[in-house]
């Protein structure tokens, strides 16, 4: 029972009553909420006038306003306002002066209280209004009380408390649901009976299963391949499908006549009308060998009304079967092919892949040719009859003795009709079904297809592998051990499984020249030979990322006074952008470092210059002014690869930089780093530290000042400086990277050129994702026997001391053939450092690979070279000192500068002077 009420409650009558319901009793409800609203709306307006009628009545009695003047008006006016008020029905009425203070009221309790909100009464306005405090809600009126000169000289307040306006709705109230219940009730009476109607026509079906009955009946009529008849139990053929009728033959008024009267065979009829249930029974109907299945239908309540018989054709079945999973597997294939296919940037792995990916499922062997110039990377040429010949990039079949041409053969297509010379020649696919048939194939080359011949092959399909209108290559797609040849179905199969080939062969060629473009960029801009000097003990490796160039760089700059720069760099991306913009900063850093600045005020110079570049660039909209703008061709948008190909060049922003000068004569160290790693630091007993570098934004971020840290060095450490993609990868993070390389640089006793492989054969795995720059450098010390010091006191005289100290040292060292020049450069360089400069002064001579002669003051003012005129007493000192030295210059110390000048340590070439020159007077020249 509950099952059947259940049923009701779901049916389409079920729920058309439940909304019906649902609108009358809204209806009502809505109807019942206005006529209440109406009659306390009513009831209060009614109040409202009530009062204000009393109010304005009292106000205007004779005699109010002499008791209003009157001494005691609350004796005269308290009778007079309760017989009022009495007579009028009203809950109270008040007498008040123009303050508002009650001379009379109802409550003689309130008599001489202050009546609130009464301000525009006094004003001389009559008003009503709603009245909500103390001491009671009320609806009431207040009106002024004027004299015989219009004067407000008292009020007259009258109302009927909210309470009493409720009551009176509420004895309204029982008509009201009386007159709802009613109404309700004759509503859904009539919701019933309209339901009962509709329950009775839709059998208690819901609307989801009408619907869906619809939708099955519909789908069984006009959407299966296969047979439906409904028989009802009188044996008449109720419905007749197209399908059914086709099977069976049958007339086209079948419909609506009894079986037997159908025409069918015997055998058929019997079937049909005996009414037993069979499943997938096989039947044989006229030359249709039909599966057929019979089950009963349930009508209303349970009681039969018929069969439902379906009809297949089982040799069409199977036909369709077979097609379907060739079909299934084709697209299962092509599938795999794209995730396949093109998984590297390599040209010839792309072309094994694909012919990897179609043996054994579509052909017994497939032979990949790609023209010479796409192997190289380079876009294919466009001159007639270089599709003539190609290499062969890749093999592939299911035995290993095949007959056919092994990788790295030339391949040529010269005779006009062979299947691979006429796919090139119409641009897309050519089929072969019959090589023993194919007289330009067999012409082409007659002893080799012979043998391949004898070995089995029988079917062909050449694809020529085009992207973006270019021939690449040519793919050729073999049958020997499958007996059945290729068709027309499988010629557009292997088309597009060319199609798809090609973009992948395509983006690999773009990235191979785009990869090789950025290499040999990037080898150019970086250093090719370091230059001589004995600071450091120094090699290099540098590896470009297998997916892409980055801008990763490194460099060593020989500094004045046997000095050295160690500078690596990493600038964010890939490709040719990026190896044009290490080139710029490499090329900065060497402006910068000719100007002999400290390692943070280096970074920061550099960090402003790229400021003003990333500006320059925003205004000027970008550097390439006729790129491409992307990394997709053509309509199947293959990418362009990760090295960046087509790319418009960016700001600079996203560049690191470490760089480090070390001083072999005092062994100190002094390094600022912009956002990059610092270095690892081996000491003399082969303990690892990483020093700790204050942290520095990358540059072209700005905002904060570089800092730099100096560190003591013994001789015999190693300073070994890195870029991130030595130490971090896509499977392994920093920390992790960290460690491998300490332990790497824990193993003693090796040159630096033993180490540096060790390192990359230790953290390379399989191959970089990420460009790598190593330096590592072994410190050393300049001997003291190859240092001489001076300080020079305040005086004019010392100079010639130290010139003749100066002297006898060259002498000491074998270098007296230069004595000359170097007494006249310390001459001009101590003068003027003792006339122009600030104590302390001294004077240093250091033999490395030159001679360099150093002067330091206490003072920053800085030396030009003058051309003095003919009538000038002075102004060519520093003019003889350029002229006798091969290099000279200023640098900025914490204390002060150090002009030097560095001089061959032969005599050589020297300027000779047109005259024996006096030292003593050089003294007074000036600079």
């Amino acid at each position: 029972m509950s099952a059947r009420l259940s049923r009701r409650a779901h049916s389409v009558a079920g729920q058309v009553f439940a909304l019906q319901a649902v609108i009358v009793l809204l209806l009502i409800t809505a109807a019942a909420l206005a006529l209440v609203f109406q009659a306390r709306y009513d009831i209060q307006r009614d109040a409202r006038n009530r009062s204000l009628a009393a109010a304005e009545a009292f106000a205007h009695a004779p005699g109010l306003p002499e008791a209003l003047m009157s001494r005691d008006p609350t004796a005269a006016l308290q009778p007079l306002a309760e017989a009022a008020r009495r007579a009028s029905g009203l809950d109270f009425i008040a007498v008040m002066d123009i303050h508002g203070v009650r001379y009379t009221d109802s409550r003689p309790e309130l008599i001489g209280e202050r009546a609130t909100d009464v301000s525009r009464a006094a004003a001389g306005e009559s008003f009503t209004e709603v009245f909500e405090g103390q001491p009671s809600d009320a609806v009431r009126a207040v009106v002024p009380v004027r004299n015989a000169d219009g004067a407000v000289i008292g009020l007259v307040g009258t109302g009927i408390e909210v309470e009493n306006v409720s009551h009176a709705v509420e004895g309204q109230l029982p008509l009201l649901v009386g007159a709802t219940a009613g109404g309700l009730l004759l509503g859904t009476a009539g919701a019933a009976l309209v339901s009962r109607r509709l329950l009775h026509q839709t059998r208690g079906l819901g609307a989801a299963e009408m619907i869906r009955m619809n939708e099955h009946h519909e789908a069984v009529l006009h959407a299966v391949r296969e047979g439906v008849l409904i028989i009802g139990n009188d044996q008449r053929l109720i419905l007749a499908n197209d399908e059914a009728r086709r099977l069976l033959d049958l007339p086209q008024d079948a419909e609506e006549r009894a079986v037997g009267d159908l025409g069918l065979d015997p055998r058929t009829t019997e079937l049909l009308a005996s009414g037993r249930v069979v499943t997938d029974h096989v039947h044989l109907a006229g030359d249709r060998l039909l599966a057929v299945n019979v089950r009963p239908t349930m009508a209303y309540a349970g009681r039969p009304a018929g069969r439902v018989v379906t009809l297949r054709d089982t040799t069409e079945l199977a036909s369709l079967t077979g097609r379907a999973e060739v079909a299934r597997s084709r697209l299962q294939l092509l599938y795999d092919a794209g995730g396949r296919i093109g998984t590297t940037l390599d040209v010839v792995r792309t072309a094994e892949e694909l012919s990897e990916v179609a043996v054994p499922r579509f052909a017994d062997f497939v032979t990949v040719e790609l023209l010479e110039p796409v192997l190289h990377g380079d876009e294919p040429s466009g001159v007639t009859g270089v599709y003539t010949e190609m290499r062969r990039a890749a093999i592939t079949g299911v035995r290993t003795d095949s007959p056919l041409q092994p990788v790295g053969d030339v391949i040529r297509f010269e005779v006009p009709t062979a299947p691979m010379a006429a796919a090139l020649d119409e641009g897309h696919a050519v089929l072969a079904t019959d090589l023993n048939a194919a007289m330009g194939w067999r012409a082409q080359d007659s002893e080799g297809t012979r043998v391949a011949l004898d070995y089995g092959l029988h079917s062909l399909i050449s694809v020529p592998l085009q992207a973006r209108g270019v021939v690449l290559g040519m793919a050729n797609f073999w049958r020997a051990d499958t007996p059945e040849p290729f068709d027309e179905e499988d010629l557009s199969f292997a088309e597009e499984l060319g199609a798809r080939a090609a973009v992948s062969i395509d983006n690999a060629r773009r990235f191979t020249r785009e990869h090789a473009t950025a290499v040999t960029l990037q080898r150019r801009l970086l250093p090719r030979v370091l230059p001589d000097q004995s600071a450091v003990d120094v090699v290099f490796r540098y590896l470009p990322a297998k997916a892409g160039v980055g801008g990763d760089w490194f460099d060593v700059i020989q500094l004045p006074g046997a000095r050295v720069a160690l500078v690596v760099g990493d600038v964010v991306g890939h490709g040719v952008h990026a190896a044009a913009t290490m080139g710029r900063l490499r090329t900065a850093v060497h402006n910068f470092a000719t100007l002999d600045l400290p390692p943070d005020e280096l970074l920061g110079h550099l960090d402003e210059l790229i400021n003003r570049i990333d500006q320059d660039e925003a205004r000027g909209g970008g550097a390439n002014a006729d790129g491409d703008g992307g990394g997709a061709d053509g309509e199947h948008g293959e990418h362009a690869g990760p090295d960046g190909a087509g790319e418009r060049p960016s700001a600079v922003t996203g560049a690191t930089c470490l760089y480090a000068v070390y001083d072999p004569v005092s062994g100190r160290c002094r390094m600022a780093s912009a956002g990059h790693p610092g270095p690892a630091l081996i000491r003399p007993d082969g303990r690892v530290e990483f020093p700790e570098l204050p942290a520095g934004l990358p540059l072209g971020v700005g905002g904060m000042p570089f800092e730099a840290v100096e560190l003591q060095l013994a001789e015999g450490s190693r300073l070994v400086l890195f870029t991130d993609g030595l130490v971090e990868d896509r499977d392994r993070d920093f920390d992790t990277g960290l460690q491998l390389l300490t332990d790497a640089l824990s193993r003693p006793g090796r040159s630096p050129d033993q180490a540096a492989s060790d390192i990359l054969a230790t953290m390379l795995f399989p191959v970089p994702s990420d460009d790598i720059a190593l330096l590592i450098a072994d410190t050393r010390r300049l001997e003291a026997d190859r240092i001489a010091e001076w300080e020079v006191p305040g005086e004019h005289s010392a100079v010639s001391r130290v010139r003749n100290a100066g002297s006898a040292q060259l002498v000491e060292w074998g270098l007296g053939d230069i004595a000359f020049a170097v007494e006249l450069i310390l001459s001009e360089l101590v003068t003027n450092a003792i006339r122009y400069g600030s104590a302390p002064v001294r004077v240093r001579l250091l033999r490395d690979r030159s001679l360099i002669c150093e002067v330091s003051d206490g003072s920053s003012t800085s030396p030009h070279l003058r051309y003095a005129a003919t009538t000038d007493e002075g102004g060519r000192g520093l003019f003889l000192v350029a002229q006798y030295a091969e290099r000279w210059g200023t640098r900025y110390t914490d204390r002060g500068k150090v002009i030097w000048a560095e001089l061959p340590l032969t005599g050589g070439a020297e300027p000779q002077p047109p005259a024996p020159l006096d030292l003593d007077a050089l003294e007074d020249m000036a600079w």
